[in-house]
């Protein structure tokens, strides 16, 4: 079997699964008698790392809120199925590979379309002028990241064999210190990492034009434990209601979030980005409004939900790269539209 292949599982499978699944329902069972969650999260720069920063969650739900900073998608899935925390950040590829890997997770809010967000970097100077050129060359990505699935995605569309690419599973903070060193010749990655990889480096594709050009889009959600939601829907209808106030005042007072400005300043110390890079990351995503989150479009209309068909798009890809053993039936049965609904009256 290919290594690089190999790595990419996601190490919860059979027994360890079960294991997982027990220490789910004990933490979560827990979790609902104290009021107390666990929210993991990523770099990523978006709005609500204002309402993070700022105890928002806390005080519209009464609910004691620990937040964990973790490396990706990947370990945040892991950590769901362990039970180490109840709610989290992740991409829409960790989300697929883990329902396909019978994670017991629910996706109950879009936290952005990535559009231009995520990018193909090559080093200058590394010879690279077009995704043919990568043959050869080192990718660092984080794998089972939406990042990774577009890189694949590209380099399958521009006729590239990925085997022909040598793919290193990095997170974010390997990326930035392996291309600092000069060890890896291109990245596909996201901001804070992406604004620094820029700066000595040519974009050569963004995940909006992968979307456009192959139909395969990508998101970030927010996820939570089956069991954590079914004990817990106050907290979740309060959670998504201050995630739908916050996304609603970055879309609404753009001009407010400048560098200088108390948001910007929240999401820069909570991402860990300069805090002048902030206003033109957050620029590169598109937040859905809790109306759009509840239709059709995203998390509303069961199997036919934009969330249900892009996940079960990507577990395919993923499962024809080797990355994952199997495909669901139907991804909406991991998608929970409920709680945007409720936000969206």
């Amino acid at each position: 079997m290919n290594p690089i292949v190999r790595l990419l599982r996601l190490p919860i499978v059979g027994a360890s699964l079960a294991v997982a699944a027990a220490l789910t329902l004990s933490s979560t069972a827990t979790q609902a008698e104290t009021r107390e969650v666990v929210i993991g999260y990523q770099d990523m720069v978006v709005p609500w790392r204002y309402a993070q920063a700022s105890g928002a969650v806390e005080k519209a739900t009464g609910y004691k809120v620990t937040y964990r900073k973790l490396g990706s998608g990947a370990d945040v899935i892991r950590a769901l199925a362990s039970g180490s925390i109840q709610v989290g950040e992740a991409g829409s590829s960790p989300i697929a590979a883990g329902l396909s890997q019978g994670v017991d997770l629910s996706l109950f809010w879009i936290l952005d379309n990535i559009n231009d967000a995520e990018a193909l970097v090559v080093r200058n100077g590394s010879g690279v002028t077009k995704l043919a050129d990568l043959k050869g060359k080192t990718l660092g990505v984080p794998y089972v990241s939406t990042s990774h699935f577009h890189a694949l995605v590209a380099l399958q569309q521009a006729g590239v064999d990925p085997s022909s690419v040598k793919i290193v599973n990095l997170r974010p903070p390997e990326v930035a210190a392996a291309w600092e060193r000069g060890n890896i010749d291109a990245t596909y990655i996201w901001d804070p990492v992406l604004a620094k990889v820029k700066q000595n480096g040519k974009v050569l594709i963004t995940s909006g034009e992968v979307a456009k050009d192959t139909g395969k889009a990508t998101f970030d959600g927010i996820v939570a434990s089956r069991k954590f939601a079914q004990d817990n829907p106050a907290f979740l209808a309060g959670f998504v209601r201050v995630l739908a106030d916050t996304d609603a005042q970055y879309r609404n007072h753009k001009a407010d979030w400048t560098a200088g400005s108390k948001q910007v300043q929240a999401v820069a110390q909570e991402s860990g980005a300069a805090a002048a890079d902030v206003p033109a990351s957050l620029a590169l995503y598109a937040f859905p409004t809790a109306r759009e989150q509840a239709s059709p479009t995203w998390l509303g209309g069961g199997q036919q939900s934009g969330a249900a068909k892009s996940l079960t798009a990507t577990a395919q890809f993923l499962k024809q790269q080797g990355t994952i053993q199997n495909v669901l039936a139907d991804y909406s049965t991991g998608v929970d539209p409920r709680f945007a609904q409720q936000a969206a009256k």
